[in-house]
């Protein structure tokens, strides 16, 4: 298996709205040091996926308004390596893309495509289990994913169902199952054979093109007739003009629903979508009370279980709150319990009809 023929494709064109008001449309989830480190979560991903493919072949897929963003944030990579969408049209236009991409530069080529704002903890682990994938794709024509064991019945994340008795370290696929209500989600840990689906996928760049032609013909017919402006100057026009009337479609549901070769690996890392201000409560560390402070000095008085992030470090002290979520940003001040964390999409919404577009 040769280095050369591996590809990565990082997703980075999404909003992060459930992460507002810091993540906004103007400077989203993807591109804030949300975790501390240093680094913002691209770089992060950026950084993890190099341990495993050559620089100079990781794509940056993200929205034509972020593409400076990309390119302050990454500033060693190609100009070509950053593709931008001229509309959000979800996972499955833009997976197509860049394996037709990439495809025409090197036919032989195997790729994974990860989005760019998950935590994951141990790197080397995650190397090991790519490496596995690449090598189950390799044996046979297969579309792989990296499931992670569910530690509590999530309703945020969508669940891959595999074969019980199955022993084998790739697992065959019987169904996906996108974000169930509660009582679904316990019945899935209860049953012991689904995993969390990690958006994370790895498959042979043909192979899945070939997939794409089977199930989302339309879609295939449109790049195909197009094939040779990609990775040339008429690649922009070409996107502007057809990329906008692309269906709103995720991999998961056009082509992984229905696709007969899927395999599923148990990751052996420690995963986290950082989807929600609650999840990225999980990472961090807390104090005696279980409460975690982001970017504040904070005193907490009869509180636990709470995050608070404010925007500038400020003096905060909070009295009396047990598992809520307390973000301020610079024109913003959120307060909301823990367990209403999926609203914030709504809230968001109900900001930007009362106040502005720009507030959210």
């Amino acid at each position: 298996m040769s280095m050369k023929d591996n590809y990565a494709v990082i997703m980075a064109g999404g909003v992060g709205s459930r992460f507002w008001p810091v993540s906004k449309t103007s400077y989203p989830k993807q591109f804030h040091d949300v975790l501390g480190t240093g680094k913002s979560l691209l770089q992060q991903t950026f950084d993890r996926l190099s341990k495993i493919i050559p620089a100079h072949q990781i794509l940056i897929l993200t929205n034509t308004e972020y593409t400076d963003l990309v390119n302050q944030q990454l500033p060693d990579i190609n100009a070509n390596q950053v593709v931008a969408e001229p509309a959000m049209r979800n996972t499955a236009p833009c997976i197509l893309l860049s394996a037709l991409k990439i495809n025409k530069e090197n036919p032989r080529a195997r790729m994974i495509v990860a989005p760019s704002d998950h935590w994951i903890e141990d790197e080397n682990a995650f190397v090991k289990d790519v490496h596995k994938a690449f090598e189950a794709c390799d044996e046979k024509d297969v579309l792989m994913t990296l499931g992670v064991k569910p530690t509590f019945p999530n309703t945020g994340y969508g669940y891959i169902k595999y074969e019980k008795e199955d022993k084998a370290v790739v697992k065959a696929v019987e169904t996906f199952t996108e974000k169930p209500d509660y009582p679904t989600a316990q019945s899935f840990l209860k049953a012991g054979n689904y995993l969390w689906n990690a958006g994370i996928f790895i498959w042979k760049s043909s192979f899945i093109i070939d997939q794409f032609q089977s199930y989302l013909p339309d879609m295939f017919s449109v790049f195909e007739k197009s094939w040779s402006k990609l990775n040339t100057n008429e690649e922009e026009s070409f996107l502007n003009e057809n990329y906008p009337n692309f269906d709103n479609i995720s991999i998961d549901y056009g082509i992984l629903e229905k696709a007969e070769h899927v395999g599923v690996i148990e990751a052996s890392f420690d995963w986290s979508d950082l989807g929600t201000w609650g999840s990225l409560h999980t990472q961090l560390p807390k104090d005696e009370n279980e409460n975690v402070s982001v970017n504040a000095q904070s005193i907490f008085i009869d509180t636990s279980n709470t995050i608070l992030r404010t925007s500038k470090n400020k003096i905060t002290v909070i009295k009396g709150l047990n598992d809520f979520i307390v973000v301020e940003n610079e024109d913003s001040l959120v307060i909301l319990p823990k367990k209403d964390e999926q609203e914030i999409k709504t809230i968001r919404n109900l900001v930007m009809e009362k106040f502005g577009k720009h507030y959210g």
